[in-house]
């Protein structure tokens, strides 16, 4: 299945949400090739962008292999916005993302992210402005509300497919429940009943079968998927974790290596390698000795051989 944001299709209906520190340039690129269907930039500050700051060439950069790709600017200030925006439109992206769902205390609590839930006519000013702006379709992710008493949902879906957005991602709980609780398919139901735009919906996905009841069940044009696809990528070729075999497994995870490897250079693409290599051989009997070296090492061969020769030569449907 496929879906549409303005004039640009994506081939399929799973994505990478934005993870900040996580969902970098060679972590897109290998959720792409597992089968997600487009990319989002790490959530980036609109202040980053207009002051310069030293790390943002490495948050802005992608490549042809994650098209379609999107921005995802945050911020509190509305010019700063358009500024930001209008300079990340000059690196050709297919799409900008406003991010109306960062539930961080350092970014909500000062009026940005989930912040910005509080303040619809903003949202409203910021999302026109990017629209008349910019040449390409604007789109947003939100959150339920600040609060169970704050449950504005469907007035700020209403507001972003007003200002002429293409397309609105929803994390189906409040700003308060951070990733506590469950999430609200509900509310998703209630918000693609209620507006025309396209609705990615997002929130307690763990497994091919639950992208496949979400979309059944809320009726949503596509599914993002965040912490989940940290410890099983897999799930964007419609795989379980255990049913990923022996052989997959270890090409996959040196071919992140190299991914990582190639954008950061050989000692730190081991290092920024390190967290999720830790997550994947997590649910193996793997020697502790080994893990250890595996995860401390900076000998690429040395890396290598472990993960051939270690116990992850075992299937986990085995174990």
């Amino acid at each position: 299945m496929s879906f549409s944001i303005g004039t640009i299709q994506f081939d399929g209906n799973l994505l990478l949400a934005p993870m900040d520190g996580y969902t970098s340039q060679p972590y897109r690129v290998f959720a792409r090739r597992l089968g997600s269907a487009g990319s989002y930039s790490e959530f980036i500050g609109a202040i980053e962008v207009t002051q310069k700051y030293p790390h943002l060439k490495e948050k802005v950069g992608f490549c042809q292999e994650e098209r379609p790709f999107g921005f995802q600017i945050f911020d509190n200030d509305s010019a700063r916005i358009l500024r930001a925006a209008e300079t990340l439109r000059l690196r050709d992206p297919d799409f900008i993302d406003l991010n109306l769902g960062c539930s961080a205390k350092h970014v909500s609590a000062r009026g940005a992210g989930a912040g910005l839930l509080k303040n619809p006519e903003k949202i409203s000013q910021i999302l026109k402005s990017l629209v008349d702006l910019l040449d390409i379709p604007i789109t947003a992710k939100i959150r339920l509300g600040w609060d169970d008493h704050t449950l504005n949902y469907l007035e700020i879906c209403k507001i972003i497919e007003g200002s002429g957005c293409s397309a609105v991602a929803v994390h189906a709980r409040t700003k308060s429940q951070g990733y506590k609780g469950f999430a609200d398919w509900n509310a998703i139901t209630e918000i693609k009943n209620e507006i025309t735009i396209p609705v990615i919906g997002n929130g307690d996905i763990r497994s091919p079968a639950d992208c496949k009841r979400m979309m059944e069940q809320t009726g949503c044009d596509a599914v993002m998927i965040g912490r989940a696809a940290l410890s099983n990528p897999w799930i964007f070729s419609g795989l379980e974790r255990n049913e990923v075999g022996s052989e997959r497994f270890q090409r996959d995870l040196i071919m992140l290596i190299d991914l990582m490897q190639e954008f950061y250079g050989d000692e730190l693409g081991l290092v920024f390698s390190r967290k999720f290599i830790a997550r994947y051989i997590t649910p193996y009997d793997m020697d502790p000795v080994l893990r250890h070296e595996l995860l401390i090492s900076y000998d690429r061969p040395r890396v290598i051989n472990i993960i051939h020769e270690s116990s992850l030569k075992h299937d986990l449907g085995n174990q």
